[in-house]
């Protein structure tokens, strides 16, 4: 790896310290001396310890108004204000992208890898749901959005072609690369800080679920099945815009918390009979993080869980899925996983999440990004050979 001279990583931006942001941070563990470029960064102090304290180079946004909590509503010029940013002088570029990060403009003498997340969401297969749940579905305002997110559609599909070579997040979210960029794309799944979760094999009588509470989240079946089950304990541990919708749900076996800090969140993912999830995650590090406590996960049978998640009937099963997104269906579930509650082992469940922990992500990025730099020197150089010959 020597000889990459200068690495610049890119991202969409820095706000707050989750999934895309512990990537970035395992990158820069990785090219200590790398540049970071992302659209807006406003970093609080601890989490920017967490990226070696690095200063960032951001994109005009930065400095627009209400850009710290409303940069969202920027997204229709995002477009722009990364083709504003310069990586010209690096080797190179690793976007980490689930929006925009990856249309950065490079030249052919440079190397780009994208790690995506996901295409943009809500401009793909989300536009409808992302539009109903911001109460844009109808009317003129609706007729406005839809057309931007048409354009941006374009944007982001024309710019796969400066991407030399993908890495989807997992398997669901490289065949999403292909639908929609139409490149295959190899699989690195993210880092999940495992050793912050330790193994408890002694379980309690009640059930955990732990998320944003936001409407894609669907924590709102979650407490309706349980709901119908007065008999059975849930607690549910979270802050966001449904939080008191969550609490006016809720029945005397329903406790739902709040925010909690990690040390509390981890002991109830600890002593909990199982850990309930029921998004369509691109990924999803929580049910991870369940299964390191040794605690079985209760999913959604879509997207990256069914990844992570060893499903009833295979050997050392870590879980079960349900088949859709309703409290219904919840409730058969757990049905379904108290009839065969002797089949899921705590050690299964940690082994199966050590498959997922930074040592490895840091390990599988590392050798990819060696392998793919050395495919482009050489490349450069038989480029070199043969120009030289025609010449």
């Amino acid at each position: 790896m020597a000889s990459i001279k200068k690495v610049a990583i890119v991202c969409d931006w820095l706000v707050t310290f989750a999934g895309a942001e512990k990537v970035i941070s395992e990158l820069v563990s990785i090219y200590p001396d790398c540049d970071i470029f992302c659209v807006i960064d406003f970093l609080k102090d601890d989490d920017r310890k967490k990226i070696n304290s690095k200063k960032t180079t951001s994109s005009f946004i930065q400095k627009l108004p209400f850009a710290r909590k409303k940069y969202q509503n920027y997204l229709p010029i995002m477009p722009i204000a990364i083709e504003q940013i310069d990586v010209s002088k690096y080797d190179l570029i690793i976007s980490s992208s689930h929006a925009v990060a990856k249309g950065i403009l490079i030249g052919p003498d440079q190397l780009h890898i994208s790690y995506v997340h996901s295409p943009i969401r809500y401009a793909w297969d989300l536009q409808h749901e992302y539009l109903n749940n911001n109460n844009v579905g109808k009317g003129l305002k609706s007729f406005l959005m839809r057309y931007l997110l048409h354009k941006l559609r374009i944007w982001d599909y024309r710019t796969a072609n400066g991407v030399d070579h993908f890495i989807g997040n997992s398997k669901f979210i490289g065949r999403r690369i292909k639908k929609v960029y139409g490149r295959n794309s190899d699989i690195i799944y993210p880092p999940v800080d495992i050793n912050n979760f330790s193994l408890v094999t002694e379980k309690l009588d009640y059930y955990v679920t732990a998320s944003r509470l936001v409407p894609y989240k669907k924590i709102d079946i979650i407490v309706e099945a349980f709901t119908k089950m007065p008999e059975k304990k849930l607690i549910v541990i979270g802050s966001g815009t449904d939080l008191e919708k969550m609490r006016k749900l809720a029945t005397p076996n329903i406790e739902v918390l709040g925010y909690q800090p990690d040390d509390i969140l981890i002991e109830h993912m600890q002593r909990a009979k199982a850990f309930i999830f029921a998004a369509e995650e691109d990924f999803g590090i929580t049910p991870v993080e369940a299964l390191a406590c040794g605690t079985p996960v209760i999913a959604f049978g879509k997207g990256g869980v069914t990844e992570s998640v060893v499903p009833l009937g295979c050997n050392n099963p870590t879980g079960l899925f349900f088949d859709q997104q309703t409290a219904e269906s919840i409730v058969s579930a757990i049905k379904l996983f108290e009839a065969n509650i002797e089949s899921f082992n705590p050690l299964d469940c940690r082994k199966r999440s050590e498959l997922f922990s930074i040592e490895v992500f840091k390990q599988n990025m590392f050798d990819y990004i060696e392998g793919k730099w050395s495919e482009f020197l050489l490349s450069k150089e038989e480029f070199s050979k043969v120009t030289d010959s025609e010449n």
